[in-house]
């Protein structure tokens, strides 16, 4: 599932899904990423969705992280096999992968949802 690269996460930030968000909580190796419309309204990641994304943290099992692939940024979830790491996209296991934790720009660390407009 692609992602919309949206910038570092700074205090102050502007950006309506943020509103009342405590953005203290991350550091400064923090970035944002807005879901794209191939989520779909449906599931635990819909469109629009902000994902804040640590670009220092490790991969473990079982986490949503940020590949840059094809020239843009797609969201792969995670699976431990062993000491190697299979990348699996989210709508399904048929394109996954193993990967190397040089492939990984960062770990998915808090999803922000705007719910009233």
């Amino acid at each position: 599932m692609r992602v919309n690269y949206v910038g570092p996460l700074i205090q102050g930030m502007k950006h309506p899904v943020l509103k009342g968000y405590d953005l203290s909580r991350f550091g400064s190796t923090c970035y944002l990423v807005e879901v794209s419309e191939e989520a779909g309204v449906d599931g635990p990641l819909i469109e629009g969705d902000l994902l804040v994304v640590d670009e220092k943290a490790i991969a473990q099992h079982g986490d949503m992280v940020i590949l840059e692939r094809r020239g843009g940024h797609v969201l792969y979830n995670t699976h431990r096999m062993g000491g190697r790491l299979r990348l699996i996209p989210p709508f399904g296991p048929e394109r996954s992968f193993f990967g190397k934790p040089e492939d990984i720009c960062g770990v998915v660390v808090s999803q922000a949802r705007r719910y009233a407009f």
